[in-house]
Formats: C-alpha cells, structure tokens, sequence
C-alpha cells in the first residue's frame, strides 16, 4: 500500500491504540452518520448560554452565531478539544439554531411585562385584588359551560345598601382596521399575488360594555321594537367624528348606567370596571390635586387656569378648609390661600419654620413625606382619597366603579372579546366603504357567542385568584394554562407552580 491513505490509516490505528490503553473505549463506526460539535455537551452547552442571553437582550440573527463561535471563549473550547473551526457559516448556524429549539418566524406576542412587576403597579395589584375578592362575594358566578354556581350566602352590606347582587360591568374601547388581514395564508404555488391596498384603511372605533350574566349591555323589548343599547361606534380622525375623549367617555357612561338599569329593574347594582388610562383616571376641573399648587397667595389662581376654583379640602378634625380667602378679606379678599398657608392652618409648618415648595423635579427623598410643601400635602388624606370624575359621576348615581391594574390586560377579559371578533372579521373580504365596514364590524362582535364572553370571565378571573394566591405575572401565565378548567386554582398547586416556572427560567 503506498499514498496518503497508508499514513491516515496509521495514524487512525495509532490514535484508536491508545485511547484503548487509555480509556477502553473502542472507536465508534460512523460511516454514514452526520458529525456534530454540538454533540459534545462541553461545547453545546457554552454556545446555548450565549445564545439564550443574546436572544433576551436584542433581535437575534443567525450571524451572530457565528460571532459566538469565532469568539475566544468558544475557540478556546474548541482550541482544548482539538478542533480546528475558527467560524463556521450561516447556513450551518441556522442548522445549530433549529437543532438547539429555535425556530425562525414572526415571534407571538404575550402578556406585557413593561411595569407588570413594577413595584408601584404590584402594591395596587395587590389592593386591588383584595377589592375585588370582597366584590366577588356578590356576583353570580357560572362554569365554562355556563352554568350557573351555586351563590353566596348573604351578609350585611355597608351604608346599609339593599341591593345585594352585583353585577360586573367592564368596559373598554378597540379599533377595527378596514384592510387588516392575516399574515400569512395557504396558497398555491408560483401564485402571483393580489394587488393589495396600501397602509391600514379607514378605521372604526367600538366602545362597549359586556356583563357576564347577558354579554353586551342591552336592553331590549322585541314585542314593541324597543331596543337600548351602550355601544358606540365611532370613526375616529380630525376630518371625522373627531376623537373619544373623557367628556365622551362620561356621556357614554351615563347612558350605561340608565341601560342597566332599565334591564335590571334598578334592583341591582353595578360594579363598573375600566383601564387604568389617563383619560379614564382625569379629575374633576375642582378636585383636590396637589401638583400644580403655588406656595404663596395669588390673585385669580385656579388649577392649570381652567377658570374653576378648587373645592375645599379636610382638616385633620374632619371639618372643611376653604382653600381661598373670604370676599371680605381686608387684603386678599377671594385669594388662594397658597400651599404654606394651608399647611399652616393643619398645624403641620414645621417648627424650623422653612419648607421649600418642591424638590427638584419633585423627586423627593425615598420615604419623606414632609421634605417640600408638595409632597407634604400629596400625602394628605383628603388629596389621597381624590378620586377621578368617572368614579365620582357613578357612584353619585348610586353604582360601584374601580380601574384595573395598569399592564394588566389581563385581567379585563373583554380584551379576549375583541381579539375573537377581530378574528372573524379577518376572515372576511376587505370592505369596500366604510358604511359596508361598519356593518361586518356589528356582525363579528354579534357573532362571538354568551359562553365565550362568560369562559373569558373566568380566564380573567384565574389570574385575579393567581395573583391572590402570591403569584407573578409568569408563574400566573403558566397556572392558568395548566388550571384552565376551573374559575379559581387550586389551593395546593402554589408550590409546583412555582418550581415549575423556576425550573424554566433557570434554563434560559
């Protein structure tokens, strides 16, 4: 025998020796088998570290594998082991991508997590919650097959209130897109595709209320013809009907409250639930805000110059403070007082007799709660229990109103009403006008049925008792998948929830 292949063959009997006389293992027959580095655990595992935190903190290509692997912690590796590859290409970094779990596509969106376990938004999930767990006593409560469950036994109510049953109400506004339409689809091969309208089409903005009990707030007397409904349709845009503003939101909420009470006979009360949205948390044009307060008296002060004075605020013993001087004051008659007067008339000036109106920027010190005038009276009971013009407006007229946790949208399973009627309007051929738009708007919200709206209740309902039960946003993700066929989890299922969800994390 003569050529290279009699020193390969010599070489192979000499390294298969002694790895004998070192080891005892025999050499493995590869003929015909695919070779990898990967399946070298010292090397996959590395390359998969760097990898999983490269996907985390940016959009993740295949190049930047092979960044990874003509890096020196890499090359070392390989450098230890004998390899010679110092890069490997594209192709095969999408071939390492696909064999380690990853795939390539547009990425499903999830729950967001921008200020979910934010510290802030957490203590009010909290309050929130506990709320909550108090309303749920009166509701009437159904399965996933719509059947109702057994209620409550009755207890006393506050204010001596009669109404005992109340009725979830939750609101929330979606737009409807005339030239939304799915991403991808089935079709044929070599097929040319369709000349298709460019950007988003006209528009057509819902605000609606849905009730588990019925589903949308109606009222109806078909014998007559008779129908109320709370449902707006708007089309939203400067050159159109213009844009849903908190006035609107008032108006619209209003002739909730009489549609509601027209089908319950005004024997029920009713607990109005909204996002956690500025437009929806705006006070009253004389409510007490302490934000934008001057420290000395002034002449004509109103809030931001909306020309309506502040209503009075609450002394420590309960009484009124007027927060502008009398008409008949010798030299300031109908002045506001300012924020060192008001303090002053609380007995809380401080005995330095110094107090400056703000922190810079208004970032006071972490705990302090005296450290300006602002902050002084931000923490004032009477400015704390402020509450927003939407909750004032219905519960003068005798109804509940509380706002979700803001990032929360998982908690107002109206969202997942929209999500099955924007589905089916998907499916549908693009509108022609805007009048033939609106109309398959009305058909898909119609279409999507009672025992959907009244399952998303209790999918909603399982992360409000996931995050009672001392759970997080993921560890309540993963619960409610696992649990999806009860309204509340299971009082034992706290710890494998957790260990299960620790378990993923720590293989990222």
């Amino acid at each position: 025998m003569q050529g290279s292949g009699v020193v390969n063959h010599s070489r192979n009997l000499r390294r298969w020796t002694l790895t004998f006389i070192r080891s005892g293992n025999l050499p493995v027959h590869r003929l015909n088998m695919p070779s990898s580095v990967l399946q070298d655990e010292d090397i996959a595992g590395p390359i998969r570290e760097r990898i999983a935190l490269a996907v985390k903190d940016r959009k993740f290509r295949a190049e930047d594998v092979v960044k990874i692997v003509a890096g020196e912690e890499i090359q070392a590796i390989f450098c230890a082991k004998g390899i010679l590859k110092p890069t490997i290409s594209v192709r095969t970094a999408r071939r390492w991508l696909n064999a380690m779990g990853y795939k390539y596509g547009r990425k499903a969106k999830g729950m967001y997590f921008d200020g979910h376990e934010r510290e802030d938004v957490v203590a009010y999930r909290d309050a929130f919650v506990a709320r909550w767990k108090e309303y749920e006593k009166r509701f009437q409560l159904f399965d996933n097959d719509g059947h109702e469950l057994p209620s409550p036994k009755g207890f006393a109510l506050p204010n001596g209130d009669m109404r005992f049953r109340l009725h979830l109400v939750t609101h929330d506004e979606c737009i409807f897109y005339q030239n939304d339409k799915p991403g991808r689809e089935w079709h044929k091969k070599r097929q040319h595709g369709a000349p298709t309208q460019k950007g988003e089409g006209q528009t057509v903005m819902v605000s609606d209320f849905l009730v588990p009990e019925w589903g949308r707030l109606v009222y109806e007397e078909k014998e007559i013809g008779y129908k109320e409904e709370a449902r707006i349709l708007l089309r939203p845009g400067k050159e159109r009907d213009g844009y849903f503003a908190h006035e609107d939101l008032i108006r619209q909420v209003d002739h909730a409250i009489d549609v509601f009470e027209l089908r319950t006979k005004g024997r029920v009360q009713a607990l109005f639930m909204f996002d956690n949205a500025p437009s929806h948390m705006k006070r009253a044009p004389d409510a007490l805000s302490a934000r934008y307060l001057v420290k000395k008296p002034t002449k004509d002060w109103t809030l931001k110059g909306c020309g309506v004075r502040m209503r009075d605020g609450v002394m420590p013993d309960g009484s009124a403070q007027p927060f502008y001087w009398p008409e008949n004051h010798p030299t300031h008659a109908g002045w506001f007082k300012g924020m060192e007067q008001i303090i002053r008339e609380r007995g809380l000036w401080p005995a330095r007799g110094k107090l400056k109106s703000q922190c810079d920027g208004f970032k006071c010190p972490p705990g302090r709660t005296d450290c300006c005038c602002r902050r002084l009276l931000f923490n004032q009971p009477d400015f704390v229990a402020q509450k927003p013009a939407l909750q004032e407006f219905i519960e003068a007229r005798g109804h509940l109103c509380d706002f979700y946790p803001k990032y929360h949208c998982e908690l107002n399973f109206i969202e997942q009403y929209w999500g099955a009627a924007k589905l089916r309007y998907r499916a549908l051929p693009r509108s022609a006008n805007l009048e033939e738009m609106q109309k398959k708007v009305v058909e898909c919200l119609a279409d999507v049925p009672l025992i959907s709206i009244q399952r998303y209740s209790n999918r909603s309902a399982r992360f409000i008792d996931a995050y009672a039960k001392g759970l997080d946003g993921a560890e309540a993700i993963w619960a409610n998948r696992k649990y999806h066929g009860h309204r509340t989890l299971p009082p034992d299922m706290i710890s494998a929830v957790k260990k299960s969800v620790a378990e993923y994390r720590s293989s990222l």
